[in-house]
C-alpha cells in the first residue's frame, strides 16, 4: 500500500468509525501520547533500562502503527498529500545526504 492509499484508507475509517477527526491540537497531543508509548518499549527492551513485566507483552510494531495512523489523520486534516512530500524528501535526502553518510568515519 503506498502512503496516498493509506490516508486515504484512514479517512473512510474516520467516516465509517469515527465520526469525525479529533482536532489537529487534540491529534498532536495524542501522536506525543503514541510516540511516547513507542519509546518506551524501545527504551526498555533495546536500551539500557530494564522492562517492566507489564511492558512485555507490548508489540512495537502495534505502536508504530498507532503512531502512523495519527500522522496519517494530521496529513489528511490539514491538507498535506504525505506521498508527495514523503517522495520530495526521498529525493532531498537522496541528493544531499549521500556523500555526507560515506564520508562519515562514525559510519565505517
Amino acid at each position: 500500500m503506498d502512503i496516498k492509499n493509506a490516508q486515504r484508507e484512514v479517512d473512510d475509517w474516520i467516516r465509517d468509525h469515527g465520526v469525525r477527526y479529533f482536532n489537529e491540537l487534540t491529534n498532536m497531543a495524542q501522536l506525543t501520547e503514541e510516540v511516547g508509548e513507542v519509546a518506551r518499549i524501545i527504551a526498555r527492551r533495546y536500551g539500557e533500562q530494564s522492562e517492566k513485566e507489564s511492558d512485555k507483552g507490548k508489540d512495537l510494531g502495534e505502536e508504530l502503527a498507532d503512531v502512523l495512523f495519527v500522522v496519517l489523520c494530521l496529513a489528511n486534516q490539514t491538507g498535506v498529500d504525505l506521498q508527495k512530500s514523503f517522495d520530495r524528501k526521498m529525493a532531498l535526502k537522496a541528493k544531499r545526504d549521500h556523500d555526507r553518510h560515506h564520508n562519515n568515519e562514525k559510519l565505517k
